[in-house]
C-alpha cells in the first residue's frame, strides 16, 4: 500500500527504536527533570515537529544533500553542537528556581522552549542521515513516491511522540519534591546544563557519511 513493504516489522523496528536513548531523549529528560513537566512537554513538541519536518525533507529527496555535501554537514554539525553547549552553559549557570509544573514562565517561554526543541532536532544531522537510511528500507522503490515516506515518518513520529510524552511524566514527577527545593532545584539545573554540554561535545565527534 503507498508503495510500503513490510509494514509490521518497520512498526516493531520503530518503537525499539524509540526505546533507545539519544540526543532527543536525553534533552527531553533534561528539560524534564530540572524544569517541570510543562517544558518537558514543551520540548516533545519541538522534537517531534523537527522529526516531522525531516521526514519531509527525506520525502522530497532534500536530506540527502547531507550525505553528498562534506562542508554542509559539517557546518550544521557545528552549529548544532554550538547550540546545545550554550544551551548548557546557560543551565549551568541559571540559579534561578525551576519549579517550571506552577508555570512555565518561571524560566522559559513555552515558545521558546518549543523553538529550542526544533533547532536541536534540526541542527543534527545524526537525526537526518537515520532517516536517510531507515526509511528507505521499507518503501518499494519501483512504485514508491513521497507519500510512502511521509506515512512512514509520521509512524515513527507518532511512536516517539507517546514514548517521549511518557519519559517527560515519568522524569518530571519522580523529581518534582526535589524541584521544590531551592538547592536541589540549582543542582539539577547544573547537571543538565553538563549534560547538554556533553551532547553538544559528543555531536562534534560525529563524522560525515563516506
Amino acid at each position: 500500500m503507498f508503495g510500503i513493504i513490510n509494514y509490521e516489522v518497520f512498526l516493531i523496528s520503530g518503537i525499539l527504536l524509540n526505546l533507545i536513548p539519544g540526543t532527543d531523549t536525553m534533552y527531553i529528560i533534561g528539560r524534564s527533570i530540572s524544569q517541570g513537566k510543562k517544558a518537558g512537554i514543551y520540548s516533545v513538541l519541538g522534537i517531534i515537529s523537527g522529526s516531522i519536518v525531516h521526514t519531509l525533507l527525506v520525502a522530497f529527496g532534500l536530506s540527502i544533500i547531507l550525505t553528498k555535501s562534506l562542508i554542509l554537514f559539517n557546518v550544521i554539525k557545528i552549529i548544532g553542537a554550538l547550540y546545545l553547549i550554550y544551551l548548557g552553559i546557560r543551565m549551568f549557570s541559571d540559579k534561578t528556581n525551576l519549579e517550571a509544573d506552577t508555570s512555565v514562565k518561571h524560566h522559559l517561554k513555552a515558545g521558546k522552549i518549543y523553538m529550542q526543541g526544533i533547532l536541536t532536532s534540526l541542527t543534527n544531522p545524526k537525526v537526518a542521515l537515520f532517516f536517510i537510511a531507515f526509511l528507505p528500507q521499507f518503501v518499494d522503490v519501483q512504485s514508491s513516491g513521497p507519500v510512502s515516506f511521509i506515512l512512514l515518518g509520521v509512524t515513527f513520529t507518532l511512536t516517539g511522540l507517546l514514548w517521549c510524552l511518557f519519559v517527560v511524566y515519568f522524569s518530571s514527577y519522580s523529581t518534582k519534591k526535589m524541584r521544590g527545593n531551592q538547592k536541589v532545584a540549582n543542582i539539577l539545573n547544573k547537571i543538565t546544563g553538563i549534560v547538554f554540554i556533553g551532547m553538544g561535545l559528543k555531536l562534534i565527534q560525529t563524522k560525515a557519511p563516506q
